[in-house]
Protein backbone atom coordinates (compact mmCIF):
# COMPACT_ATOMS: atom_id res chain seq x y z
CA UNK A 1 0.00 0.00 0.00
CA UNK A 2 0.96 3.56 -1.23
CA UNK A 3 -0.78 6.46 0.52
CA UNK A 4 0.27 9.83 -0.86
CA UNK A 5 1.06 12.53 2.36
CA UNK A 6 1.64 15.15 -0.01
CA UNK A 7 1.16 16.32 -4.21
CA UNK A 8 3.36 17.33 -6.36
CA UNK A 9 2.03 19.34 -9.10
CA UNK A 10 3.52 17.72 -12.69
CA UNK A 11 2.81 15.99 -15.92
CA UNK A 12 -0.31 13.73 -16.27
CA UNK A 13 -0.15 10.06 -15.72
CA UNK A 14 -0.41 9.55 -19.71
CA UNK A 15 2.59 11.74 -20.14
CA UNK A 16 4.82 10.26 -17.83
CA UNK A 17 4.38 6.61 -19.24
CA UNK A 18 7.16 4.94 -21.20
CA UNK A 19 6.51 4.15 -24.65
CA UNK A 20 4.74 1.04 -25.38
CA UNK A 21 4.84 -1.50 -28.51
CA UNK A 22 0.97 -1.11 -29.69
CA UNK A 23 -1.06 -4.18 -28.22
CA UNK A 24 -4.30 -5.78 -30.24
CA UNK A 25 -5.50 -7.37 -27.02
CA UNK A 26 -9.05 -7.64 -26.99
CA UNK A 27 -10.25 -6.20 -23.33
CA UNK A 28 -13.82 -6.36 -22.23
CA UNK A 29 -14.66 -4.31 -19.71
CA UNK A 30 -18.02 -4.31 -17.08
CA UNK A 31 -18.41 -0.93 -15.13
CA UNK A 32 -20.78 0.25 -13.03
CA UNK A 33 -23.23 2.95 -13.59
CA UNK A 34 -21.96 5.89 -15.54
CA UNK A 35 -24.87 8.22 -13.56
CA UNK A 36 -21.86 8.58 -10.67
CA UNK A 37 -18.97 10.66 -12.18
CA UNK A 38 -16.86 8.72 -10.04
CA UNK A 39 -17.03 5.65 -12.86
CA UNK A 40 -17.15 7.97 -15.49
CA UNK A 41 -13.63 8.84 -14.83
CA UNK A 42 -13.17 5.00 -14.52
CA UNK A 43 -14.28 4.77 -18.16
CA UNK A 44 -12.12 7.75 -19.05
CA UNK A 45 -8.65 6.11 -17.86
CA UNK A 46 -9.67 2.55 -19.32
CA UNK A 47 -10.27 4.37 -23.11
CA UNK A 48 -7.42 6.22 -22.75
CA UNK A 49 -5.11 3.96 -21.37
CA UNK A 50 -6.26 1.39 -24.27
CA UNK A 51 -5.77 3.49 -26.81
CA UNK A 52 -2.32 4.69 -25.43
CA UNK A 53 -1.00 0.87 -25.67
CA UNK A 54 -3.12 0.01 -28.30
CA UNK A 55 -5.57 -2.43 -27.29
CA UNK A 56 -8.75 -2.80 -28.09
CA UNK A 57 -11.47 -2.55 -25.28
CA UNK A 58 -15.14 -2.70 -25.22
CA UNK A 59 -16.66 -0.68 -22.47
CA UNK A 60 -19.90 -1.68 -20.82
CA UNK A 61 -21.90 0.10 -17.62
CA UNK A 62 -24.55 -0.71 -15.79
CA UNK A 63 -27.60 1.65 -15.70
CA UNK A 64 -26.69 3.09 -12.53
CA UNK A 65 -25.78 2.36 -9.36
CA UNK A 66 -28.80 -0.33 -8.27
CA UNK A 67 -28.47 -2.12 -11.86
CA UNK A 68 -27.01 -5.14 -10.26
CA UNK A 69 -29.02 -7.80 -12.42
CA UNK A 70 -28.99 -5.67 -15.72
CA UNK A 71 -24.97 -5.75 -15.37
CA UNK A 72 -24.59 -9.22 -14.77
CA UNK A 73 -26.80 -9.89 -18.19
CA UNK A 74 -24.09 -7.46 -19.84
CA UNK A 75 -21.47 -9.75 -19.02
CA UNK A 76 -23.22 -13.10 -19.75
CA UNK A 77 -23.32 -11.51 -23.40
CA UNK A 78 -20.21 -10.13 -23.57
CA UNK A 79 -18.64 -13.61 -22.18
CA UNK A 80 -20.00 -15.42 -25.24
CA UNK A 81 -17.18 -13.12 -27.52
CA UNK A 82 -14.20 -13.73 -28.13
CA UNK A 83 -12.38 -11.07 -25.74
CA UNK A 84 -8.93 -11.48 -24.42
CA UNK A 85 -9.54 -10.24 -21.07
CA UNK A 86 -12.19 -9.19 -19.00
CA UNK A 87 -11.83 -6.20 -16.52
CA UNK A 88 -14.93 -5.94 -14.19
CA UNK A 89 -16.30 -3.24 -11.51
CA UNK A 90 -18.75 -5.18 -9.94
CA UNK A 91 -21.93 -3.84 -7.80
CA UNK A 92 -22.02 -6.31 -5.50
CA UNK A 93 -19.77 -8.92 -4.44
CA UNK A 94 -21.94 -11.41 -6.04
CA UNK A 95 -23.54 -10.14 -8.86
CA UNK A 96 -21.10 -11.05 -11.93
CA UNK A 97 -20.15 -14.77 -10.32
CA UNK A 98 -22.29 -16.46 -11.87
CA UNK A 99 -22.01 -14.72 -15.21
CA UNK A 100 -18.01 -15.08 -14.96
CA UNK A 101 -18.12 -18.64 -14.85
CA UNK A 102 -17.95 -19.11 -18.37
CA UNK A 103 -15.10 -16.57 -18.77
CA UNK A 104 -13.17 -18.86 -16.54
CA UNK A 105 -14.04 -21.86 -18.21
CA UNK A 106 -12.08 -20.42 -21.55
CA UNK A 107 -9.41 -19.08 -19.29
CA UNK A 108 -9.91 -15.64 -20.27
CA UNK A 109 -7.67 -13.51 -17.19
CA UNK A 110 -10.32 -11.72 -14.77
CA UNK A 111 -9.47 -8.38 -13.86
CA UNK A 112 -11.31 -7.15 -10.74
CA UNK A 113 -11.26 -3.26 -10.11
CA UNK A 114 -12.62 -1.00 -7.42
CA UNK A 115 -15.51 -2.71 -5.96
CA UNK A 116 -14.19 -6.59 -5.19
CA UNK A 117 -15.78 -10.08 -6.19
CA UNK A 118 -16.15 -12.46 -2.95
CA UNK A 119 -13.18 -14.89 -3.00
CA UNK A 120 -15.27 -17.23 -1.30
CA UNK A 121 -18.70 -17.55 -3.61
CA UNK A 122 -15.81 -17.33 -6.84
CA UNK A 123 -14.45 -20.58 -5.24
CA UNK A 124 -17.45 -21.97 -4.95
CA UNK A 125 -18.15 -21.38 -8.76
CA UNK A 126 -14.73 -22.66 -9.88
CA UNK A 127 -12.56 -19.43 -10.57
CA UNK A 128 -10.43 -16.85 -9.04
CA UNK A 129 -9.32 -13.54 -10.20
CA UNK A 130 -6.08 -12.80 -11.71
CA UNK A 131 -5.87 -9.75 -9.86
CA UNK A 132 -7.27 -7.09 -7.95
CA UNK A 133 -6.86 -3.26 -7.93
CA UNK A 134 -8.24 -1.05 -6.00
CA UNK A 135 -8.70 1.53 -3.02
CA UNK A 136 -7.43 0.47 0.31
CA UNK A 137 -10.72 1.37 2.12
CA UNK A 138 -9.84 0.78 5.63
CA UNK A 139 -6.50 3.04 4.98
CA UNK A 140 -8.48 5.14 3.13
CA UNK A 141 -11.05 6.25 6.33
CA UNK A 142 -8.47 5.92 8.65
CA UNK A 143 -6.89 9.32 6.65
CA UNK A 144 -9.98 10.99 7.01
CA UNK A 145 -10.33 10.03 10.90
CA UNK A 146 -7.03 11.74 10.92
CA UNK A 147 -8.10 14.55 9.59
CA UNK A 148 -11.07 14.88 11.82
CA UNK A 149 -8.80 14.39 14.67
CA UNK A 150 -6.74 18.05 13.61
CA UNK A 151 -9.72 19.94 12.99
CA UNK A 152 -12.25 19.36 16.09
CA UNK A 153 -11.33 18.76 19.93
CA UNK A 154 -10.78 15.65 21.82
CA UNK A 155 -13.54 14.20 22.76
CA UNK A 156 -16.14 16.22 20.27
CA UNK A 157 -19.09 14.44 19.07
CA UNK A 158 -19.44 13.50 15.14
CA UNK A 159 -21.60 11.38 13.48
CA UNK A 160 -20.85 8.74 10.98
CA UNK A 161 -22.75 8.90 7.48
CA UNK A 162 -22.28 5.11 5.12
CA UNK A 163 -23.33 3.91 2.13
CA UNK A 164 -25.59 1.15 1.26
CA UNK A 165 -26.08 -1.28 4.02
CA UNK A 166 -23.53 -4.11 3.89
CA UNK A 167 -21.71 -2.79 1.32
CA UNK A 168 -17.83 -3.78 1.42
CA UNK A 169 -16.45 -0.47 0.89
CA UNK A 170 -18.37 1.78 2.59
CA UNK A 171 -18.31 -0.71 5.84
CA UNK A 172 -14.08 -0.81 4.86
CA UNK A 173 -13.92 3.08 5.21
CA UNK A 174 -16.05 3.44 7.96
CA UNK A 175 -14.10 0.68 9.69
CA UNK A 176 -11.22 2.83 9.20
CA UNK A 177 -12.29 6.33 10.22
CA UNK A 178 -13.41 4.69 13.87
CA UNK A 179 -10.10 2.82 13.90
CA UNK A 180 -8.60 6.58 13.95
CA UNK A 181 -10.75 8.26 16.26
CA UNK A 182 -11.19 5.52 18.90
CA UNK A 183 -10.95 6.97 22.46
CA UNK A 184 -10.49 10.33 21.05
CA UNK A 185 -13.86 11.39 19.85
CA UNK A 186 -17.77 10.13 20.41
CA UNK A 187 -19.34 8.35 17.33
CA UNK A 188 -22.60 9.99 18.40
CA UNK A 189 -24.81 8.38 15.61
CA UNK A 190 -24.01 5.97 12.39
CA UNK A 191 -26.63 5.86 9.72
CA UNK A 192 -26.58 5.04 6.11
CA UNK A 193 -27.96 7.32 3.34
CA UNK A 194 -27.37 4.56 0.02
CA UNK A 195 -24.92 6.72 -1.67
CA UNK A 196 -27.81 9.12 -2.20
CA UNK A 197 -27.30 13.06 -1.80
CA UNK A 198 -30.80 14.11 -0.85
CA UNK A 199 -30.41 11.17 1.76
CA UNK A 200 -27.74 12.30 3.18
CA UNK A 201 -28.93 15.85 3.56
CA UNK A 202 -31.97 14.92 5.26
CA UNK A 203 -30.02 12.39 7.55
CA UNK A 204 -27.60 15.16 8.40
CA UNK A 205 -30.40 17.47 8.92
CA UNK A 206 -31.66 15.26 11.46
CA UNK A 207 -28.80 14.52 13.05
CA UNK A 208 -27.81 18.11 13.58
CA UNK A 209 -31.23 18.62 15.42
CA UNK A 210 -31.11 15.93 17.72
CA UNK A 211 -27.46 16.47 18.59
CA UNK A 212 -27.05 20.46 18.64
CA UNK A 213 -23.23 19.82 19.89
CA UNK A 214 -22.04 17.88 17.30
CA UNK A 215 -18.69 19.17 16.30
CA UNK A 216 -18.26 16.20 12.63
CA UNK A 217 -19.86 14.42 9.96
CA UNK A 218 -17.79 11.51 8.22
CA UNK A 219 -19.80 10.20 4.96
CA UNK A 220 -18.11 7.15 2.87
CA UNK A 221 -18.30 9.22 0.27
CA UNK A 222 -18.41 12.47 -1.45
CA UNK A 223 -21.90 12.87 -2.98
CA UNK A 224 -22.99 12.16 0.41
CA UNK A 225 -20.72 14.68 2.07
CA UNK A 226 -21.77 17.54 -0.37
CA UNK A 227 -25.61 16.58 0.93
CA UNK A 228 -24.59 16.88 4.36
CA UNK A 229 -22.50 20.29 3.96
CA UNK A 230 -25.42 21.40 2.42
CA UNK A 231 -27.38 20.37 5.88
CA UNK A 232 -24.35 21.97 7.98
CA UNK A 233 -24.68 25.60 5.99
CA UNK A 234 -28.66 25.84 6.08
CA UNK A 235 -28.22 25.59 9.95
CA UNK A 236 -25.36 27.60 10.44
CA UNK A 237 -23.18 25.60 12.38
CA UNK A 238 -19.65 25.22 12.36
CA UNK A 239 -19.69 21.68 11.77
CA UNK A 240 -16.92 20.33 9.94
CA UNK A 241 -17.09 17.27 6.98
CA UNK A 242 -15.13 14.98 4.92
CA UNK A 243 -15.95 13.20 2.69
CA UNK A 244 -14.00 10.60 0.22
CA UNK A 245 -13.56 9.78 -3.34
CA UNK A 246 -12.01 13.18 -4.91
CA UNK A 247 -15.05 14.26 -6.92
CA UNK A 248 -14.22 17.73 -8.46
CA UNK A 249 -17.70 18.91 -7.31
CA UNK A 250 -16.08 17.78 -3.77
CA UNK A 251 -12.48 19.44 -4.60
CA UNK A 252 -14.17 22.49 -5.70
CA UNK A 253 -15.94 22.84 -2.25
CA UNK A 254 -12.77 22.42 -0.23
CA UNK A 255 -10.84 24.84 -2.24
CA UNK A 256 -14.11 27.04 -1.67
CA UNK A 257 -13.47 26.70 2.26
CA UNK A 258 -17.10 24.72 2.52
CA UNK A 259 -16.22 20.64 2.60
CA UNK A 260 -13.54 20.65 5.56
CA UNK A 261 -11.69 17.84 3.26
CA UNK A 262 -11.95 14.66 1.28
CA UNK A 263 -10.11 11.14 0.67
CA UNK A 264 -9.03 11.16 -2.95
CA UNK A 265 -9.31 8.17 -4.84
CA UNK A 266 -8.01 8.14 -8.43
CA UNK A 267 -10.81 6.37 -10.69
CA UNK A 268 -9.24 7.05 -13.42
CA UNK A 269 -5.68 5.22 -12.85
CA UNK A 270 -7.76 2.56 -11.35
CA UNK A 271 -9.73 1.83 -15.06
CA UNK A 272 -5.99 2.87 -16.51
CA UNK A 273 -3.92 0.16 -14.29
CA UNK A 274 -6.79 -2.61 -15.12
CA UNK A 275 -6.48 -2.75 -19.03
CA UNK A 276 -2.64 -2.31 -18.39
CA UNK A 277 -3.02 -5.57 -16.12
CA UNK A 278 -5.24 -7.35 -18.71
CA UNK A 279 -2.71 -6.99 -21.36
CA UNK A 280 0.01 -7.95 -19.52
CA UNK A 281 -2.26 -10.98 -18.18
CA UNK A 282 -3.27 -12.17 -21.54
CA UNK A 283 0.75 -12.15 -22.81
CA UNK A 284 1.30 -14.41 -20.14
CA UNK A 285 2.61 -12.44 -17.30
CA UNK A 286 1.99 -13.38 -13.75
CA UNK A 287 0.42 -10.73 -11.84
CA UNK A 288 0.48 -9.46 -8.14
CA UNK A 289 -2.77 -10.60 -6.29
CA UNK A 290 -3.59 -7.28 -5.43
CA UNK A 291 -2.58 -4.30 -6.09
CA UNK A 292 -3.50 -0.89 -3.75
CA UNK A 293 -4.14 2.09 -6.13
CA UNK A 294 -3.62 5.81 -5.04
CA UNK A 295 -5.27 7.80 -2.15
CA UNK A 296 -4.37 11.33 -1.11
CA UNK A 297 -5.75 13.06 1.74
CA UNK A 298 -7.14 16.80 0.03
CA UNK A 299 -7.79 20.00 2.17
CA UNK A 300 -7.67 23.35 2.00
CA UNK A 301 -3.79 23.21 1.25
CA UNK A 302 -3.69 20.95 -1.96
CA UNK A 303 -6.94 21.58 -2.89
CA UNK A 304 -6.19 24.08 -6.21
CA UNK A 305 -3.02 21.94 -6.89
CA UNK A 306 -5.10 18.73 -6.92
CA UNK A 307 -7.88 20.40 -9.33
CA UNK A 308 -5.03 21.13 -11.86
CA UNK A 309 -4.19 17.93 -11.97
CA UNK A 310 -7.46 16.00 -11.77
CA UNK A 311 -8.33 13.12 -12.81
CA UNK A 312 -5.10 12.06 -12.60
CA UNK A 313 -2.86 12.25 -9.28
CA UNK A 314 0.30 14.32 -9.24
CA UNK A 315 2.78 12.64 -8.44
CA UNK A 316 4.37 8.91 -8.78
CA UNK A 317 2.74 5.71 -7.88
CA UNK A 318 3.89 1.92 -7.76
CA UNK A 319 2.38 0.49 -11.07
CA UNK A 320 3.72 -3.10 -11.51
CA UNK A 321 1.67 -3.40 -14.57
CA UNK A 322 3.28 -0.51 -16.38
CA UNK A 323 6.44 -1.98 -15.84
CA UNK A 324 5.51 -5.54 -17.51
CA UNK A 325 4.27 -3.46 -20.69
CA UNK A 326 7.93 -1.37 -21.04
Amino acid sequence: MRLFNHLIVGASLLAALPAYAQDGTKVAAIIKGLDNPFFQYMHQGIEEQAKAIGAAVTVQAAQNMGDATGQADKLTAMALQDFGCYLVNPISVSNLVQALVPVAQKKAPIVNIDSSIDPEQAKAAGFAVTTYIGTDNVAAGVLAGEEMLKLVPAGSKVALVAGIVGDVGSNARIKGFKQAVEGKLEVAVEVSADWDREKALTAATDILAAHPDLAGFFAANDIMALGIQRAVQTSGKDVKVIGLDGIVDALKSVAAGELSATVAQYPFVVGAMGVEACVAAAKGNTLPAKVDAPVLLINKDNAEASLKNFPRPGGDYPDPFGEMLK
